[in-house]
């Protein structure tokens, strides 16, 4: 009897592929939304030991739930300790204690440079965003930081309309700024040498050729091009059971 493969999202597939690169023990600077799912999605699987660090001064969380804000109480419920934001940044981050740092932005360009402050001209610009926050600390100084967006050609853009964090080896900290970039298609590496993104590893069902047009530059293939193995039974099921409290379904 055949079993049928289980099905999923292409966010499901981009939590799963950041989480797998988590190591066991592995210090984590997360976000929220898809960084948190990845961060906590490894935790629950291969990597208990991964200490995760939110910017609202929390660490060594274990959240129930994916926490609806970096201030949610259960970050510091579940942490175990808590101080604060500069000394998250001053002791912690640029101590060099943080291994890996996830970061979103409007655009990236071929050097993993980011933009999250404005689209447009930065005096009149079209829409302003919300700005670096810790962006650029965390590219410079976490020892390496993964990326996770949507790929467009708006968002993967041959210039981007502001600089707002360096990507690629970030000048001025102790990291090697930019090393992966997960998307809804699959990843993109620094290349050896240039630090030039390419193409490393593709989603299912998704060719090199939807990928490079999607991408606003002229997007470098690795010749030994990999597929992304599709996310496991068991998980999907943890992911899945990673639901903010606002969505957990009670039980009548």
């Amino acid at each position: 009897m055949t079993v049928d493969a289980p099905t999923y999202t292409a966010d499901e597939l981009m939590a799963v592929t950041a989480a797998r690169r988590l190591s066991d023990g592995a210090v984590c600077f997360v976000g929220i939304g898809l960084p948190s799912r990845a961060a906590n999605l490894a935790r629950a699987t291969h990597a208990p030991n991964c200490v995760l660090i939110y910017e609202s001064g929390a660490i060594g969380a274990k959240p129930r739930h994916l926490p609806l804000s970096i201030g949610d109480g259960e970050l510091a419920e579940t942490a175990d300790a808590v101080v604060s934001v500069p000394e998250i940044f001053t002791y912690w981050l640029q101590g060099g204690w943080i291994d890996v740092g996830f970061l979103g932005a409007a655009q990236i360009d071929r050097h993993g440079n980011l933009n999250s402050t404005v689209i447009g001209d930065y005096d009149e610009p079209k829409v302003r965003l919300p700005g670096a926050g810790g962006a650029p600390e965390i590219a410079s100084w976490c020892r390496e930081t993964f990326v996770m967006l949507r790929q467009t050609p708006r968002t993967f853009v041959e210039r981007l309309d502001f600089l707002t964090t360096v990507g690629h080896q970030a000048a001025g900290g102790g990291g090697a700024g930019v090393t992966c970039v997960v998307t809804d298609l699959g990843v993109l590496e620094p290349t050896p040498g240039t630090g030039e993104l390419r193409l490393t590893e593709l989603f299912p069902n998704v060719t090199a050729d939807d990928a490079r047009g999607a991408t606003g530059w002229d997007l470098q293939v690795a010749d030994d091009l990999e597929t992304v193995s599709p996310p496991s039974a068991g998980e999907l099921e943890a992911l899945r059971a990673l639901v903010p409290a606002n969505e957990e379904t009670v039980a009548p």
